[in-house]
C-alpha cells in the first residue's frame, strides 16, 4: 500500500511540474519572440515602385513623423537635365536654383552642375519628409528615375503597416528581409 501511495505522489509532483513548466515557457520565450525587428518570418514592408502613383499618402499615413518613406534616386536612370520635372516646379518662369522654384517642400533635393547642360540630384534622407511630389514631377516630366521606398534603418516594421493599409494603388508589400529595397533598375 506505502508504495501504491508513493506512485500517486509522483505523478501528483509531475503534474505540477508540467503544469509550472506549461505556465512559465510562454512567459521565457514572450521577449526573445518581441526582440526580432523583422516579424512575418524575416519580411520587411516595402513599396514596389513599379506600382506607386506618387499620391503622397506615404507621408501622412505612417505612424512615424516623419515618414519612413523617402524619395530614393537611381542615379543611373536619370537623365541629368537643366529641366529636372522633380527639382523645379511646373509652372516655374524662370530655370534656376531659387526656393521659389523649388517642386520640393522641404528643400531635400539639391542640384549640382556637372557640365552643360547636365546637373546631379542628391535626395537628403534627413530632409525628406514623403511626401513624393518629386516622384510624380520625375514621372510626368522626366524618365522615372525617383522612386518612393521605406527606409528600413527607420521603419519600426508595423505588424499592419498603416502606409499599406491606406495605398490606393496596392504597393506597398511584405518583402524579404534580405532583399528588403525594389530597385527601379530592375524588374520587381
Amino acid at each position: 500500500m506505502k508504495e501504491n501511495k508513493n506512485k500517486y505522489e509522483s505523478r501528483r509532483d509531475f503534474v505540477k511540474k508540467a503544469g509550472r513548466i506549461m505556465a512559465v515557457a510562454p512567459v521565457v520565450s514572450l521577449p526573445v519572440v518581441l526582440s526580432k525587428k523583422t516579424s512575418a518570418k524575416g519580411y520587411v514592408w516595402q513599396i514596389d515602385p513599379y506600382k506607386c502613383i506618387a499620391c503622397g499618402l506615404c507621408k501622412t499615413n505612417c505612424i512615424l513623423t516623419p515618414s519612413a518613406s523617402k524619395c530614393v534616386h537611381e542615379h543611373r536612370l536619370c537623365g541629368y537635365c537643366d529641366l529636372c520635372g522633380a527639382y523645379l516646379r511646373p509652372e516655374a518662369k524662370v530655370y534656376d536654383t531659387g526656393a521659389e522654384l523649388q517642386l520640393c517642400p522641404t528643400g531635400a533635393i539639391t542640384r549640382k552642375f556637372i557640365e552643360e547642360p547636365f546637373f546631379e540630384y542628391t535626395v537628403n534622407e534627413d530632409l525628406c519628409d514623403g511626401c513624393a511630389k518629386c516622384v510624380l514631377g520625375c514621372r510626368d516630366f522626366g524618365n522615372g528615375s525617383m522612386y518612393m521606398q521605406i527606409k528600413q534603418d527607420i521603419c519600426v516594421n508595423c505588424n499592419e503597416c498603416s502606409i499599406a493599409r491606406g495605398c490606393p494603388a496596392n504597393a506597398v508589400s511584405r518583402v524579404p528581409a534580405d532583399q528588403q529595397y525594389i530597385h527601379k533598375d530592375r524588374p520587381a
